[in-house]
């Protein structure tokens, strides 16, 4: 396990000492905090709304599912189980670049989230037409911008990105897997389809 820390130490230090550029600095920032970048989601919104109408209501529905229980997981029940320190707290040098209050490191939430949205919209909109190609391409790249953000700042591990991101994209397939059955069981009666 200690191997395992010390890995996970050296590619942070990697990524918040030397893989970064003054110029970077604002972006990661911006990419980092809800309140900042959180409108590129409701533009999201908008475009699944616009694209396809009611349909895609019950597509950000489906998104907001996944971006809930994949918050639950990682801040409900992984931060509180496994208690890890944020290597901003822990580290002397490590370029913490934001306001971070004491909570646990282990999963990012930040992660998680995004790669929930991420895949729920690759799951609906990755096989349609250029324009969702496009929009799907644009949100995943969002998504691995800011699980990177978040150690660019100082505030998580590697290994609390990966294990964010992996809960993210597991909710969303389990939202969705769960959606379909019941459309499968019982929508198709209705004539209801996405």
């Amino acid at each position: 396990m200690e191997l395992l820390q010390q890995a996970d130490t050296w590619l942070f230090q990697i990524v918040n000492l030397y893989w970064v550029h003054p110029a970077a600095d604002d972006l990661m920032v911006f990419l980092t905090k809800p309140r900042l970048s959180g409108h590129i989601f409701v533009l999201a919104a908008l475009f699944m709304v616009v694209r396809r109408g009611w349909r895609g209501v019950a597509i950000l529905l489906l998104s907001l599912l996944a971006v809930g229980l994949a918050d639950w997981i990682t801040s409900g029940v992984f931060k509180p189980l496994f208690q890890r320190t944020r290597p901003c707290f822990i580290l002397e040098d490590c370029r913490l670049l934001v306001s971070q209050s004491r909570s646990w490191s282990f999963a990012s939430s930040h992660a998680s989230n995004s790669a929930a949205v991420a895949s729920m919209i690759w799951i609906f909109f990755g096989r349609g037409l250029l324009v969702e190609k496009t929009f799907t391409g644009v949100m995943i790249v969002y998504a691995f911008l800011v699980a990177w953000s978040r150690m660019y700042v100082g505030v998580h591990y590697p290994s609390d990105i990966l294990a964010g991101a992996l809960v993210g994209v597991c909710c969303a397939a389990f939202v969705y897997t769960v959606f379909a059955w019941v459309v499968k069981n019982y929508g198709n009666q209705n004539g209801f389809r996405l």
